[in-house]
């Protein structure tokens, strides 16, 4: 695609370009039909949720989770910021090219090399959107843009001008639009519509706003720009007071039709507003939430594991939806209530959001036939061989853990997956460690189907496993992330760890994850699991360059 025209001035803006940005809204509004009570779900997890400190994913984790939004009904997949880095050009650009239902966005900042970039991005989407956007609060403009307001108002026009020559569908937002004043912010969206944007979105960047205030901000600007009705206004709210949900729903009071959320509630500083939450606000309470979406609800629980493994942020227990607690009771009063009206203590069922009701307690003596009920009602599927390996596992677990947990379960089966097709793994390990000199491991593997052993010391147990792995398959990986929790509660609670490993050859890293009631094991399991892949993908590089 050759390079977009130089953009007009905001002078030369026609009536004739209004006319086109109401003719694009209304064939977007059709297409994705949207009436008066359908909020579009703007996903901004790959964009917005990765820039939380240490949330960044891999080039193929962005696709996985990708695949799973668009399956999911997200209206809009904003994928990414595509002048960050080549790597998030590319990951942009190749989502663009792999969905075929969801809007793929890529954003962009108001320079017309940020736009240009961004256009590149997601020319090849079935449906392609650019996100452009500048600061319109005057903190912003004075100290951040060095601007005059009149200045900015030119950049507006430009930028949309740009944008809508790589693409019918823009979108604009007024960064730190809740301390934006309001004359001023009426301006800017004015200038916006009538440069073309299709989308309007009014952001409370900072978490600073009230539902009250967010929902007069939209009804003042809604009712008082000419031309609002040639655009969908959009929220996007952060958490920073703890209102970025009650704000989104405000927001939808006032006339905006869009939300923009990410998984988990992941995002800058406390996050954004979450879309599980987001969604099931609105089907549960729709007697004084009258909208839709189209969200599939019962995918919102495995969304949420997936967006958790990929960044190794854990959901904290009491999360709303989502969240290990969130269909849990343990005292006696609730579960007296629970036993004779689910009704009682839970306003919606555990199924409509993907988490199984049932809390079928598993434990030594359990049979073959209740194991696989039990995974199959956890989502899994598995062949007979790797069903019995499962199940053999699992009655080892038995007889080394008092109690045994949906968690300890799905974290078992998880790891049987990941090893099925694995060439090195973990036999036998023994270590030493304490405050009486340096800790040491002995340590057996199985590669290729022949048994290595070897011991080695290092700077505490774990140093020194793996280390001696590195002595059994040497290789240059680097270790950027080492990760511990339990999976369940108790001395007795199986540790999870995560270990991702990074191939300073390729540029590629991976993660892999592993669960075992001794830590140290499963230590050494997950670096194996992370080796194991990386190799396996080195291997798949090796053959597509060959071939």
């Amino acid at each position: 695609m050759s390079k977009p025209d130089k953009p007009k001035s905001v002078v030369s803006k026609t009536v004739d370009i209004a006319k086109k940005a109401a003719t694009v809204a209304a064939t977007r509004a059709a297409a994705q039909s949207i009436t008066p009570d359908k909020v579009v779900i703007f996903d901004t997890t790959l964009r917005d949720g990765e820039q939380c400190p240490g949330a960044t994913m891999t080039f193929e984790e962005k696709l996985e989770v990708a695949d799973f939004l668009e399956e999911m009904g997200v209206d809009i997949i904003e994928a990414g910021f595509p002048i960050a880095s080549d790597g998030d050009f590319e990951a942009v650009s190749a989502i663009a090219k792999r969905l075929k239902k969801s809007v793929v966005c890529g954003l962009s900042r108001a320079g017309m090399k940020d736009i240009d970039r961004a256009g590149e991005a997601v020319k090849h989407a079935a449906r392609p959107r650019i996100h452009t956007f500048i600061s319109t609060s005057s903190i912003h403009i004075k100290h951040k843009l060095m601007k005059t307001e009149e200045e900015v108002l030119g950049m507006i026009a430009d930028q949309v001008a740009r944008a809508r020559n790589w693409c019918d569908d823009v979108e604009w937002s007024a960064e730190d639009a809740t301390r934006t004043d309001i004359e001023y912010l009426i301006r800017c969206v004015d200038t916006a519509i009538k440069a073309g944007a299709t989308t309007i979105n009014l952001p409370d960047t900072v978490g600073y706003t009230t539902p009250d205030e967010y929902y007069e901000m939209f009804r003042a600007v809604r009712e008082r720009v000419a031309n609002s009705d040639k655009a969908i206004f959009s929220v996007h709210c952060h958490n920073d007071l703890g209102m970025a949900v009650a704000n989104s729903l405000a927001g939808l009071r006032g006339g905006a039709r869009q939300i923009e959320c990410t998984i988990n509630g992941i995002g800058e500083r406390a996050g954004n507003a979450a879309l599980e939450e987001v969604v099931v606000a609105i089907k549960t309470r729709g007697d004084v939430l009258p909208y839709t979406t189209g969200i599939r609800h019962e995918m919102l629980n495995r969304a949420s594991k997936l967006v958790s493994a990929a960044t190794s942020f854990p959901v904290q227990y009491n999360k709303a939806i989502v969240g290990r607690n969130a269909f849990a009771h343990e005292s006696g009063i609730h579960q007296d209530g629970m036993i004779k009206n689910a009704t009682t203590y839970e306003i919606m069922t555990p199924e409509s959001v993907g988490v199984s009701k049932t809390s079928l307690v598993m434990g030594k003596h359990s049979g073959r036939a209740a194991f696989k009920q039990k995974i199959r009602e956890m989502g899994y599927e598995l062949g007979e061989n790797a069903l019995e390996d499962a199940f053999n596992r699992f009655k080892t677990l038995c007889d080394r853990k008092k109690h045994v947990y949906d968690e300890d379960i799905e974290a078992l089966v998880d790891e049987n997956i990941a090893v099925e097709h694995d060439h090195t793994k973990v036999v036998a390990l023994i270590v030493i460690a304490g405050t009486m000199g340096p800790q040491s491991a002995t340590l057996t593997l199985d590669v290729e189907g022949l048994h290595h052993t070897t011991q080695s010391t290092g700077n505490g147990p774990v140093d020194a496993i793996f280390n001696a792995i590195k002595k059994l398959v040497p290789h240059e990986a680097k270790l950027e992330l080492y990760q511990v929790h339990a999976v369940t509660e108790g001395t007795d609670a199986q540790a999870e760890v995560s270990v991702r490993l990074a191939d300073v050859v390729e540029g590629k890293s991976v993660t892999a994850k592993a669960a075992d009631p001794d830590t140290l094991v499963a230590s050494a399991k997950a670096y194996i699991m992370a080796l194991n892949k990386l190799t396996a993908k080195r291997g798949r590089l090796h053959a597509q360059a060959a071939g």
